[in-house]
């Protein structure tokens, strides 16, 4: 099992990004959340083809707290069934590993 995982999201908007973004940080879930606004998602939704402007989202966090921050996620996200995808991180810069490993130490919740 790798240490780190890199998880990509989408939300329904900024404001929404933000949100989850800086929750995650203040408890120490994510040492980090990238939010990258106005991308455009085509998907199949309850029989629909749909067009959505929405924004992306990569998380670094450990993957033993996977669990957690995916039930943080669910509370904050407006998505019935939001996007949460894991991707092991194979390698890395020891210095940033370090530093995801300081900042999601002593998570908040469990």
């Amino acid at each position: 099992m790798y240490e780190f995982l890199s998880v990509y999201m989408t939300a329904s908007s900024r404001d929404e990004a933000d949100k989850i973004a800086l929750a995650l940080v203040e408890e120490k879930l994510a040492a980090c959340v990238n939010i990258f606004p106005g991308i455009l998602s085509v998907y199949k939704w309850a029989g629909t083809i749909r067009h959505s402007e929405e924004c992306a989202m990569i998380a670094k966090i450990r993957s033993d707290q996977f669990d957690a921050f995916q039930k943080r996620v669910k509370e904050l996200h407006s998505y019935e069934c939001p996007c949460i995808v894991a991707v092991p991180v194979v390698a890395g810069s020891e210095e940033y590993l370090d530093w995801i490993r300081k900042e999601t130490s002593g998570s908040s919740l469990k």
